[in-house]
């Protein structure tokens, strides 16, 4: 049985957020460029959907790859843009890149926390950590889960794309994940995304425990300390 994001992450996806957060992309590579050197690198978007990340970052003057699971999100980057994104489809628990290949690793958006397992999520940064060479910088944007628990929309009605949607969020029974249904009401179909609830402390830990150093930490894209109210969940890190 195919995972939940393999199923929704196509043309679909696309269609209902056609143009999602340009805004926020643009924020979030300027807090980037503003911790670490961009000049110059080497850099993978990790889970880079239809690139709105890796072109900004191309901007930058560097060398950006994009990687997704989604042939579809991937043609859409290769597309979108003049030149084309340059583009790898993969897994991120088996990257299909060499040892020490890049010297900087984004996962931007909360584009982790897919997986029904913490080893699997573990695996993730392993092998991000195999691909960086000693001290490259791992970027991890994440939601703040504590946020989500306390500010969670049980059911809204909305329209996506042109399209009228159910949506519904719950958090799962053993409380580690949230779960959002979107019922597409018009066609007969929905979509499920899960994703695990991991707080900063549990994310901090994680990244420790795959060889990574934390530098710096933020809540928002604006740079702001990381705290129980922050939007976000922003970790600089480095491989050591």
């Amino acid at each position: 049985m195919a995972e939940w994001f393999q199923q929704w992450f196509g043309e679909t996806y696309l269609d209902l957020y056609p143009h999602r957060d340009e805004r926020d992309a643009a924020a979030v590579v300027r807090l980037i460029s503003e911790t670490v050197s961009l000049r110059g690198k080497r850099i993978l978007d990790l889970a880079c959907g239809p690139g709105r990340h890796s072109a900004i970052l191309r901007g930058y003057e560097t060398q950006t790859i994009g990687m997704d699971l989604s042939a579809q999100l991937l043609k859409r980057a290769r597309g979108d843009y003049s030149p084309p994104i340059t583009v790898v489809r993969g897994d991120m628990r088996a990257l299909p890149f060499s040892a020490a290949s890049f010297e900087l690793v984004v996962n931007l958006f909360t584009s982790f926390g897919y997986f029904d397992s913490d080893d699997q999520h573990l695996l993730v940064l392993h092998d991000v950590a195999r691909i960086l060479k000693r001290n490259g910088w791992f970027v991890l944007d994440f939601f703040n889960a504590e946020r989500v628990r306390e500010t969670l929309v049980a059911y809204e009605e909305l329209v996506l794309g042109g399209r009228e949607v159910k949506v519904r969020r719950r958090i799962s029974d053993d409380g580690k994940y949230v779960l959002k249904d979107m019922e597409l009401i018009d066609e007969g179909r929905s979509f499920l995304e899960k994703v695990r609830l991991f707080g900063p402390d549990e994310l901090e830990q994680l990244i420790a425990n795959a060889g990574f150093a934390v530098r710096e930490k933020y809540g928002n894209y604006e740079g702001e300390a990381l705290d129980a109210n922050s939007e976000r969940a922003l970790f600089f890190t480095v491989c050591l």
